[in-house]
């Protein structure tokens, strides 16, 4: 079935930028491995979706379609108004690239999680406590 353009409006409209069910998983994961982190500073470039201030350290939680992960469902281009879409999600892939580069100059390291990681998660755990347990 084909939206119209308002339907598609209107589910374009409820996406969302922050508290995504991959980012409360992520939350949930990290704060059970008994870390503390602040929410979406917006004091930071990029405003990270976990900051741990101690460690200097953020986590971005990407959809992988919007940010162009290389998986099946971030490779995906619609089939409605491609031009638009493959311009869309090559600004976001800049803007991650800038603010990546834009924390490093402010001395923060920053780790991206995929939408399509989060699924495993004794493996996302692992990930997370080498980024986190990590001094350097």
């Amino acid at each position: 079935m084909k939206e119209t353009p308002e339907q598609r409006s209107r589910i374009m409209r409820a996406v969302k930028g922050a508290d995504t069910t991959p980012e409360l998983a992520v939350r949930r994961l990290v704060h059970s491995m008994g870390y503390r982190f602040r929410l979406h500073r917006t004091n930071l470039p990029g405003k990270p979706d976990l900051t741990f201030p101690r460690l200097h350290k953020v986590v971005f939680v990407h959809g992988c379609f919007w940010h162009g992960h290389e998986c099946a469902r971030g490779s995906r281009v619609p089939v409605q108004n491609r031009d638009y879409w493959t311009r869309k999600v090559a600004r976001n892939l800049e803007r991650d690239r800038k603010t990546e580069a834009a924390l490093e100059s402010l001395g923060w390291k920053s780790l991206a999680v995929w939408e399509c990681e989060i699924k495993d998660q004794d493996r996302m755990r692992r990930t997370l406590r080498r980024f986190l347990d990590k001094t350097a």
